[in-house]
């Protein structure tokens, strides 16, 4: 078994336009505890291909979850058991490895069986409950059904890589020094993940900005119509409210792309600078964050090339000094 996933920049384009993501379905085996096999998901963009478990070289001092590193075509990566990872307990050791790419990272994920590609509407794909995110640890970032009544849980690989990996960990947000500004600068960001969350947040607070959190991009689009309704009222501009927005591309109920291209359409939001900001590094991807009107693509978990685009943003779209 060994199926490689090529993705055009056309297919990409009319699946962003649309709203719309693939995803490669899989399990991880029927737990012993509750006597189920769930079904999960992972975009399709992320992944490199499918083939079966070569053979690992077992490294010493590793998470639980780390098997080891493998060798596929000439490039070593580390492999990551998902079943242990999830606390799924089943007899069947996983036999069949997904080879992803996050922020040009490569890396295996074990799994016990892939089933097929399904194409679903970032509309129908929703933020799990609460309690369940909690439970979770912020595993899980949407949810979604399909057709056949089966829930599909989308997984947060960037949780995965920042719990099995350091190289999230220390970036050189220690760095950063705070912008010198006369005014409280506030920007917005909007991602699921909350691992990406917390590394935005404590990027943006470095620099001594305001930093206003949303888990998706609808949320993220209430948000500033909040605002700029607010704005319109008092006369205002909404940059005088809030001065940038950063938004993840992948989200449920609406993705960067979209919300994106809703910023750049709205009259009362002229003028408001976007950072995408995403682990789909290629660029296919920053290409159709350009086509949208994205100001900048960022890759993730880089606080440095984060901060040096939000200081280049919030400097080119600062309103002219009186005098």
């Amino acid at each position: 078994m060994k199926t490689s996933f090529i993705h055009s920049v056309d297919a990409r384009t009319n699946l962003a336009g649309a709203n719309q993501l693939e995803v490669l379905l899989f399990t991880l085996g029927q737990d012993a505890i509750t006597g189920r096999e769930e079904v999960y998901g992972i975009n399709v963009f992320k992944v490199r291909e499918v083939m079966h478990l070569p053979p690992i070289t077992h490294a010493p001092d590793m998470p639980p979850s780390v098997e080891g590193m493998v060798s596929v075509r000439n490039s070593m990566m580390p492999v990551i058991n998902l079943q242990k990872f999830c606390n799924v307990q089943t007899e069947k050791p996983p036999s069949i490895m997904i080879v992803t790419e996050y922020n040009k990272h490569i890396q295996g994920f074990l799994v016990d069986a892939v089933e097929t590609i399904q194409r679903l509407a970032w509309a129908d794909v929703k933020t799990p409950p609460a309690m369940i995110t909690h439970r979770l640890g912020g595993l899980v970032t949407a949810v979604t059904e399909l057709p056949d009544n089966r829930l599909v849980m989308i997984m947060d690989v960037e949780k995965i890589l920042a719990d099995t990996a350091e190289f999230y960990q220390d970036n050189g947000l220690d760095e950063l020094e705070q912008i010198s500004s006369d005014e409280q600068l506030r920007v917005l960001f909007a991602d699921d993940s909350s691992v990406a969350r917390d590394q935005v947040k404590a990027t943006l607070e470095q620099l001594g900005i305001e930093a206003i959190g949303s888990n998706n991009g609808a949320e993220a689009w209430e948000k500033l119509n909040k605002l700029a309704d607010e704005a319109t009222a008092q006369g205002r501009h909404l940059t005088d409210f809030i001065q940038l927005v950063i938004t993840d591309v992948e989200m449920p109920e609406m993705d960067g792309y979209v919300l994106t291209r809703r910023i750049k359409e709205d009259p009362r939001m002229n003028g408001l600078p976007v950072v995408m900001h995403s682990s789909l590094s290629a660029d296919a991807n920053q290409m159709l964050g350009k086509g949208v009107g994205a100001d900048a693509y960022v890759p993730k978990f880089e606080p440095k090339e984060l901060a040096a685009s939000v200081i280049e943003m919030l400097e080119r779209h600062a309103p002219p000094q009186a005098g």
